[in-house]
């Protein structure tokens, strides 16, 4: 942005010494009308006349960018906000998950080893595995 400032002083001043160096009186004509003044303000009069017509034709594409930034800066907010909610929830419920005394779990009981027939008619006389 300042470098578009200084560029457009830069162009004025040399509009202006253009200006004082060329004061030639011409006559100008459009359609029914004429119009007789210097060089200079002629041309600095097309020069005002374009920078106008360039603003006029600027201006919905600044207007546009300058909605879609600020949509875009609402939409950030909401979301930060959005994402604090989720953080604050996140460290109540850990919290609470340390917080809460561990349940007590059963005694692990040791699973009985497989008995099979022979040792249950025989009466539990055969080995560990099985074998007599």
């Amino acid at each position: 942005m300042q470098l578009l400032l200084i560029l457009g002083i830069v162009f004025a001043i040399l509009a202006v010494l253009f200006a004082v160096q060329n004061n030639v009186p011409v006559t100008v004509h459009l359609a029914v009308w004429s119009l007789e003044s210097t060089l200079a303000v002629v041309l600095l009069a097309a020069l005002g006349l374009g920078v106008l017509i360039a603003a006029l034709l600027s201006t919905p594409r600044v207007l546009r960018q300058q909605w879609s930034g600020a949509r875009s800066r609402r939409q950030i907010n909401l979301l930060e906000e959005r994402n604090a909610a989720l953080e604050a929830r996140v460290t109540e419920l850990t919290q609470a998950l340390e917080g809460s005394a561990p349940q007590a779990l059963p005694p692990a009981v040791e699973p009985k080893p497989y008995v099979g027939l022979k040792t249950l008619i025989t009466g539990g006389a055969a080995g560990a595995d099985g074998k007599s």
